[in-house]
């Protein structure tokens, strides 16, 4: 099996590239520029691609991402602090992405002939993201079946959708990853904030897994507020 995975950068798209790697069906990695506010991820998608010696793709769609106004990624509007159960995280939402992105991963692997498309939604973005959860994820396996009917067959694979974040840095771990070679932080800053509901979840993923976190936040006690975990 030949499979390409969306890889922003981040811990859980660069663990699964590894976990993938380490079956032996990396294909390709796809990262896009959707003129997010933290695009200084897509250097470390970049990374792991050279790392795992695979073909890396950058596909910019900032003029779609500036269509898709009023998110704290893409607009001019500040990143929240917090956990990403707080209500005031939905500011964080870009309407559609992870289906446009999906759309084009499909149309590439269509072209390349590959055979799957993975994707590192998980369990802890079903709150708060429509498009990371397991009926949106098997509603796009159908309508893609439908949009290729009689020219390809692509299967779209998300092995972590029913784990959490601290399952997949287990994960992670167990396929090699650099964690300190991936990036979350929604504000892109120099340091990962560590205030962000990007960075929270971030830094209690480690916690819960039993996993030293390399991070470098620059409030590096905040998760525990945020989060309300006993220091």
């Amino acid at each position: 099996m030949k499979v390409i995975v969306i890889c922003s950068g981040g811990m859980d798209s660069v663990a699964l590239a590894h976990r993938i790697a380490a079956e032996g069906n990396l294909h390709a990695l796809l990262s896009l520029d959707y003129g997010q506010r933290h695009s200084k991820e897509v250097a470390f998608a970049a990374q792991c691609a050279q790392r795992l010696d695979v073909p890396h793709h950058i596909i910019d769609i900032a003029s779609v991402g500036a269509a898709l106004g009023g998110s704290a990624l893409t607009d001019d509007i500040e990143v929240p602090d917090g956990h990403y159960a707080e209500d005031t995280m939905k500011v964080t939402v870009v309407p559609n992405r992870n289906a446009i992105m999906l759309a084009i991963a499909f149309g590439m692997a269509a072209a390349q002939k590959v055979d799957a498309v993975a994707t590192a939604v998980h369990g802890g973005d079903h709150f708060i993201y429509p498009d990371c959860r397991p009926d949106f994820i098997a509603a796009f396996q159908a309508m893609e079946d439908r949009a290729m009917d009689g020219y390809a067959e692509v299967q779209l694979l998300t092995p972590y959708v029913h784990g959490s974040k601290a399952d997949i840095a287990i994960d992670g771990a167990k396929h090699g990853t650099p964690f300190d070679q991936t990036w979350s932080c929604y504000k892109g800053g120099d340091l990962h904030c560590g205030r962000c509901g990007t960075c929270v979840e971030r830094r209690e993923a480690f916690h819960l897994a039993g996993i030293v976190d390399p991070t470098i936040y620059a409030d590096a006690d905040f998760w525990r507020v945020a989060t309300g975990t006993e220091g």
